[in-house]
């Protein structure tokens, strides 16, 4: 809104000191940082006492965990400070006709609409077996059905998919060898470095493949050159398949105090180098990669949704005083997965969400594993001491900042990695 407005202004030739910072995308992803930093401590405050005051206290299960009645009352549905933060800077700062910026908001408040029913519903389910004088126990039958998550991820899936494939602003920039042909609509030519280049203009749905020197793949490969004209189809459930499982790994992660709000800060760093890469024209000819007009808007709402998970942890840092609930973990996971999706980097999702990914298969072996052998010794054995696997850690005896620390060290090396696959092919 600043940014449309000063820009309204200026055409009026009306002009104040500085407004002619916000034409610079650097300054806006600055100012959108701190600005969401300040949103989220300050308001951050505020809604913790209101949480405190409206009883809205998560409960804890006895797992036999270090520390863990220490959380007991503790405010819950804290996810509300990040998606603020997100928000407030997103558009006060950013070109809110931007495709991408519109898809983000709309994926922030799906997102944030499904975990915040799912923690009002635990709530409820809490409040009726203390008005009932019934003893509560987290799980039990409370919160969202499963499949209506799920039909929420879905849905996202399909906006998001649908609209990277038929929205006619969106489009990417490929380096063609061959000569000029004017006469080619989706070919364009451009002055790089005193030299003419060549690009093809395509809506084809295409990622990166990390470490190969012939880095893109098209989805259309993947079907019979008869009915390629459908690989829509096959992308669309791709990225549905990506959103949902991304969106649960990072709430299966929010287990421990600042984990994961923390990994997804690192994460939101790597992505926003991405996302700036490819919508800057002369970054992406220089490291080769494909540049999408429009991307580097873009790098403005993850700078807010970094500012807003940093900012979150002055509160949920051990011993957090706030948890963000489904609220917040489901909303972080899905615009990871995808803001990923829309920089065609969904392939290098395993290597910079490695944490989300080694929790969610710690459950999957966890489960799959006593499953097993409960049918075929009669006794369920289990691989690890408890899943998800940070909670292995805190039954071995490890402090639980200590195990979110080293996490968030593995999260740094993973982003590291997936930066370096810019370049190293």
């Amino acid at each position: 809104m600043l940014y449309h407005l000063f820009h309204w202004l200026d055409q009026q030739g009306i002009r104040f000191p500085g407004s002619r910072l916000l034409e610079f995308t650097t300054f806006r992803v600055l100012f959108a940082l701190l600005l969401s930093l300040v949103i989220s401590m300050v308001y951050g405050k505020r809604l913790i006492n209101l949480l405190k005051r409206k009883q809205v206290g998560e409960t804890v299960r006895d797992l036999g965990l270090a520390g863990e009645q220490n959380k007991k009352g503790t405010p819950t549905m804290g996810g509300f400070i990040i998606i603020l933060g997100i928000l407030l800077p997103t558009l006060l700062l950013a070109k809110l006709s931007t495709v991408y910026i519109i898809l983000m908001l709309v994926a922030t408040v799906w997102l944030g609409i499904i975990g915040f029913i799912d923690d009002y519903l635990k709530l409820k389910a809490k409040r009726m077996a203390q008005q009932q004088g019934v003893s509560y126990k987290k799980g039990d039958k409370d919160g969202l059905a499963g499949w209506f998550k799920i039909l929420g991820q879905v849905g996202l899936g399909i906006t998001v998919g649908a609209t990277l494939i038929f929205n006619s602003e969106v489009k990417i920039w490929r380096e063609y060898k061959g000569a000029y042909n004017p006469a080619d609509a989706t070919q364009v030519q451009k002055e790089v470095n005193g030299q003419q280049k060549v690009f093809v203009v395509t809506k084809d749905p295409i990622t990166t493949i990390p470490f190969v020197k012939s880095h893109e793949f098209n989805y259309t490969k993947l079907l019979p050159a008869g009915i390629r004209q459908y690989a829509w189809i096959l992308y669309i459930l791709a990225v549905i398949f990506i959103i949902t499982a991304v969106s649960n790994g990072a709430n299966i992660t929010d287990g421990l105090d600042g984990l994961a709000s923390g990994a997804s800060a690192l994460i939101g760093v790597c992505l926003g180098i991405f996302a700036y890469a490819s919508g800057n024209f002369y970054f992406a000819d220089y490291l080769n990669i494909m540049y999408i007009p429009g991307l580097e808007e873009l790098s403005i709402f993850i700078a807010a949704m970094v500012g807003a998970c940093i900012g979150f942890m002055w509160y949920n840092a051990y011993p957090a005083q706030v948890f963000m609930g489904d609220t917040g973990s489901l909303t972080l996971g899905g615009i990871i997965a995808s803001i990923a999706i829309i920089v065609h980097k969904e392939l290098l999702i395993p290597i910079f969400c490695g944490v989300f990914l080694v929790e969610v298969l710690s459950v999957t072996l966890q489960v799959s594993y006593f499953k097993y052998t409960k049918r075929k010794y009669g006794e369920g054995r289990r691989i690890f001491l408890m899943s998800p696997l940070h909670h292995h850690y805190q039954k071995k005896g490890y402090h639980e900042a200590k195990i979110v620390t080293r996490f968030w060290i593995v999260t740094l090396l993973c982003v590291a990695l997936a930066i370096a696959t810019l370049k190293i092919r």
